[in-house]
């Protein structure tokens, strides 16, 4: 081969989704072919930068070397930023929802920035964590769990914290967590209640959480078995109030008061919000001070700690997707990337990413709303929108969508053949953020080169 010489890099981990053992190379026409992580000074920043360096000075366009695949947008600031903003301002301890986007990057620099403790809901997760940061401290929050993920996780990896809603899970987790027939006596037991999430955009209220009548005989019973008991709660994905919490948190209090139990912790799950169109929630810190103004109100131990399952707000804006459009019709535009790819929440449940013409010129057009078609032969690979962009688009530009560090990059499948993409790392502000004086007002619907 001519040209510059290719890079190699060790076999992949299954979610870096790449062929095991690949490489990747320049080729003279400027197309990237595989999966790899450089490092780019805004989102543009991509043509002359020279393969593999790990920084880059200026900027050049990524458009100009007119990528066949998507490309991956990674800003670890956005990441670091997040990450700070609760480890100082949540009033108490926040553990990273790693169903959210599971990058070993990704995770790295959390832990970095100060996030020690990670919730993880599967066996998989629980591994991939204990690899990536061995001193980490593994929450099992997933309420239904097979007893021998039950027993690798205590045994082999030094999980301590489990979550269930039943007396059949705790049965499980007894026995499991067991040497020689003796129960541990080292566990943290933390009882999920069912809450409302009439407050959010997803709903996780149907799926798991003990009912009111179920409540007072679990608690007894966990308080028994665990070292520490304690309560937990999800409002759902992406809370468009901090009533939800303070509802949520009223549940708490009862079902204390009702059970007459000694609690050591309340954590208050996940469901803090980003900022997407049509979807811009208040401040991170009037969430937190509602739940702390509730929680000082509980009937627990002044010991007891408070914590948190921040998720999105932590990944959202860590990443974006650089997109190419390959045809339109009308007011649909059919791009490289879709709903089995990173766009599965855009497809699927009608979420709106923020959107905007990557293009040499600044376009003059008036916007006007879009659809997307995917690149699979499937119609679902369809995402309504409506997506604002110039009324100009057309086949051969280039669309950023923003706001993808959550869901979107952990929920990639390689159907119909599409996938990989290439990973860049950029310098830029994500297309929007809710991090105080650090925040990015929304971007224009254009980038020019």
């Amino acid at each position: 081969m001519g040209g510059l010489p290719p890079i190699y890099r060790a076999s992949a981990a299954p979610w870096d989704f790449q062929p095991q053992g690949s490489f990747r190379q320049r080729s003279p026409s400027g197309t990237w072919r595989s999966l790899e992580l450089h490092k780019h000074h805004r989102a543009l920043g991509l043509a002359t930068a020279p393969i593999g360096t790990a920084v880059v000075s200026g900027a050049a366009d990524i458009a100009k070397d007119r990528p066949v695949q998507p490309v991956t947008l990674l800003r670890p600031h956005a990441a670091r930023r997040a990450a700070r903003f609760f480890a100082e301002k949540f009033p108490g301890r926040s553990l990273y929802a790693v169903k959210s986007n599971p990058s070993p990057e990704l995770l790295r620099v959390l832990w970095d920035s100060g996030v020690t403790h990670y919730d993880v809901a599967s066996l998989g997760e629980v591994r991939l964590v204990a690899e990536t940061l061995p001193q980490a401290t593994l929450c099992f929050m997933h309420p239904v769990k097979a007893p021998e993920s039950i027993a690798e996780a205590y045994h082999a990896y030094g999980v301590r914290t489990f979550s269930l809603d039943s007396l059949d899970e705790l049965e499980k987790i007894v026995e499991a967590t067991a040497t020689d027939g003796v129960a541990a006596s080292d566990l943290n037991l933390l009882v999920r209640l069912r809450v409302s999430s009439e407050h959010s955009k997803l709903s996780l209220a149907a799926k798991f959480g003990a009912e009111p009548h179920e409540v007072k005989p679990l608690l007894f019973a966990a308080r028994q078995a665990a070292d520490a008991l304690g309560i937990c709660f999800h409002v759902g994905s992406q809370a468009m109030t901090p009533a939800a919490y303070a509802e949520a948190m009223a549940r708490v209090r009862d079902a204390i008061v009702e059970a007459a139990v000694t609690v050591d912790i309340v954590d208050v799950g996940g469901g803090f919000p980003s900022s997407y169109p049509g979807m811009e929630p208040p401040p991170l810190e009037n969430y937190f001070a509602v739940i702390h103004e509730a929680f000082e109100k509980l009937p627990i131990s002044y010991s007891a700690e408070l914590w948190c399952e921040p998720g999105r707000a932590l990944c959202a804006e860590y990443a974006s997707v650089l997109v190419r459009v390959e045809k339109r019709r009308g007011d649909e535009l059919y791009i490289n990337d879709g709903a089995y790819g990173a766009l599965f929440d855009a497809a699927h449940i009608g979420w709106r990413f923020p959107v905007a013409l990557v293009r040499a010129e600044p376009s003059r057009a008036r916007p006007m709303g879009f659809s997307f078609y995917g690149p699979t032969c499937d119609d679902l690979d369809h995402m309504t929108g409506p997506f604002e962009l110039p009324g100009d688009v057309q086949a051969g530009d280039y669309i950023e969508i923003g706001m993808l560090g959550a869901y979107g990059c952990a929920m990639r499948t390689g159907f119909n053949g599409f996938g990989p993409e290439a990973r860049i790392f950029v310098e830029d502000e994500p297309m929007a953020s809710l991090y105080g004086a650090a925040a990015a007002p929304a971007r224009s619907n254009v980038v020019t080169l």
